[in-house]
């Protein structure tokens, strides 16, 4: 019985739990229902919210659009009105431009009538003209200038003379000063030094141990330097013979150890060559490096300061290069600064002017020609190479490279500069007199002033004063075609008229 009890009383508390559970959860359902339609209305009324402002937005938006694009109409109906008015006046001056159009036409072709009436007319009046002067155009044009010349030559003549008084003096003068302005600036010895291929020789026995034992010591000495030893009858003094300079300075420096030593014979020669060799080296390097240094020249390579030193053995009708060279640096700086041209340009063109006689008895060409070469093979720049492919040529292309050319034939021309054979003078005054002899008005030319002039005497019957102002110019310039020179030619024509009459 009291198992039943506990057992009803088990199940009365579980029963009782489960109502309890049951109006809890019935509760907890009831209280989340009622928040989620609390929630659910909130949700729809901010759903209305937004809906009424996305509306009013959307509205706004609207009315601003329609707003902008009335706009736009207006603007676009503004330009459609501008457009119209713009092409009706196009279209007006189209109109305006083809009636002128049809004018002009009209009066061309009025004018062109006109042009043909009057060259019938012209024609007419120039037929007429021939057939009653019996002259053809050209003829009467002949006459006319021959006539006219005749009438007013004197006054033509003095104006001519005038002129050229005038234009030479006053270009002259400039010249002049500018000239004598850089040659005081430059002092250079009036005679440069003259490379020698002679050595002397302290007695004349020397001579046959210089020959050797059947000629053992010359044929050494000639194979390894590549000159040629002359001894002759001159007392004293044997001769080198070379093309080449530094091969002939190398055995005139081979001679005189030898000399000086004593010592003469095969195996001394080679050690005493090869020392030799060397020495010449330095001193051609040395020469090149002085060179640079003296007039202020960097940047080159050290191979073409090599070769610039190779022009202290070489010589130009008598005149040593490298001496030549750095007085052409000095000149052509001195006359850039006068003229406003690039200094260094023309100082370092002046110094390398003639670098390709360094070359030039080894390599074929023009001095001019293997100049450029080398200034290329070397990196020289343009400005500088043209100068020194240039300087020989009748037009140089640039101020520089004129300023290059002047410089050398200022330095060239100059007294004691150069010297050359009897019989190369007497050639080139030939040549320059021959010139003149072929004008049939001349009777007698006379070169004078070591070429410097040249007096030319004309008949004066075969020519007036005005025809040997004619003649002078056309001398001067078949001079200047025909001859090679330095510096100028002065062409003066004598026109003497002498008339004698004896009283008796």
């Amino acid at each position: 019985m009291i198992y039943i009890q506990i057992v009803i009383s088990l199940l009365g508390g579980i029963l009782l739990g489960w109502v309890i559970r049951q109006k809890i959860a019935s509760h907890l359902t009831q209280s989340a229902e009622a928040k989620a339609k609390e929630i659910l209305n909130k949700a729809k009324a901010k759903q209305q919210e937004i809906l009424l402002k996305a509306k009013e937005d959307s509205l706004k938006i609207l009315d601003q659009a329609k707003k902008e694009e009335d706009e736009r109409r207006r603007e676009i109906k503004k330009t459609e009105q501008r457009m119209e008015r713009r092409q009706t006046v196009f279209e007006e001056k189209i109109l305006e431009l083809e009636e002128n159009r049809k004018k002009l036409n009209q009066e061309k072709d009025s004018i062109e009538q006109a042009k043909d009436k009057i060259r019938q007319i012209y024609e007419k009046a120039r037929a007429e003209l021939e057939r009653i002067s019996s002259l053809s155009v050209e003829e009467a044009k002949e006459l006319l200038l021959e006539s006219t010349e005749e009438k007013i030559k004197d006054d033509i003549l003095e104006r001519i003379k005038k002129l050229e008084k005038y234009g030479s003096e006053e270009i002259e003068e400039r010249a002049k000063s500018l000239i004598t302005s850089v040659i005081e600036r430059c002092a250079a010895a009036h005679t440069a030094e003259v490379t020698t291929s002679s050595v002397s020789l302290p007695s004349d026995e020397i001579k046959g141990r210089i020959i050797g034992r059947e000629g053992r010591n010359i044929r050494v000495v000639e194979q390894l330097t590549g000159v040629e030893i002359v001894v002759d009858d001159t007392p004293e003094v044997v001769f080198v013979s070379a093309f080449n300079p530094i091969r002939r300075q190398l055995a005139k420096l081979v001679l005189d150890k030898l000399i000086l030593d004593g010592r003469i014979q095969p195996a001394r020669i080679e050690r005493v060559v090869q020392d030799t060799k060397k020495e010449l080296a330095r001193d051609i390097r040395k020469a090149g490096e002085d060179a640079i240094y003296q007039v202020g020249v960097t940047g080159l390579d050290p191979k073409l300061v090599q070769l610039l030193g190779r022009l202290k053995y070489r010589t130009s009708y008598g005149q040593n290069v490298l001496q030549h060279s750095l007085e052409v640096a000095n000149l052509s700086a001195m006359l850039a600064e006068e003229l406003g041209a690039k200094v260094a340009i023309c100082r370092k063109a002046g110094l390398l002017h003639d670098i390709g006689k360094a070359m030039d008895f080894e390599i074929q060409g023009t001095h001019p020609e293997i100049g450029k070469d080398i200034g290329e093979k070397y990196n020289l720049a343009p400005e500088v190479i043209t100068p020194i492919a240039t300087h020989h040529d009748d037009h140089p292309p640039t101020l520089e490279a004129i300023i290059v050319k002047v410089a050398d034939a200022i330095s060239s021309a100059r007294p004691g500069a150069r010297k050359g054979s009897y019989q190369e003078y007497i050639q080139r005054l030939e040549e320059l007199e021959n010139i003149a002899r072929k004008f049939n008005e001349v009777e007698r030319v006379y070169a004078i002033q070591a070429g410097r002039e040249l007096r030319v005497f004309v008949s004066p019957v075969k020519t007036d004063d005005l025809g040997a102002s004619k003649l002078a110019r056309k001398i001067a310039d078949r001079v200047e075609e025909e001859l090679k020179y330095p510096g100028e030619i002065k062409v003066t024509v004598i026109r003497e008229n002498r008339i004698s009459e004896y009283a008796r």
